[in-house]
């Protein structure tokens, strides 16, 4: 039940239209804060509270390069919940 758990929390996270276009941004390759905001066209400080809400789940991390901060996809199942909604998508 606790996988079942996990998995569910990591849905809830991922199930923010911001969220999902993050990690699919984040698929190629590691990005700062101002780069997805300026991608997604919001706010800075709207993007790092979706980023500080996926690293708290554990979907993201963030590697420091002196003041500038890259974040990766870490958790392996968001690509993968990404690539499903692209399938679902093409069948319609």
């Amino acid at each position: 039940m606790e996988v079942l758990q996990e998995v569910g929390d990591v849905l809830k996270v991922l199930g923010h239209p911001h969220r999902l276009k993050i990690v699919e941004l984040l698929e190629m390759h590691q990005l700062t804060v101002g780069e997805l905001a300026e991608n997604m066209n919001i706010a800075p400080n709207a993007c790092s509270q979706h980023l500080n809400l996926m690293r708290a789940h554990g979907i993201l991390s963030a590697q420091r390069d002196g003041k500038t901060v890259h974040y990766k996809v870490k958790h392996p199942s968001a690509h993968t919940v990404i690539q499903c909604i692209r399938m679902n998508m093409k069948k319609r």
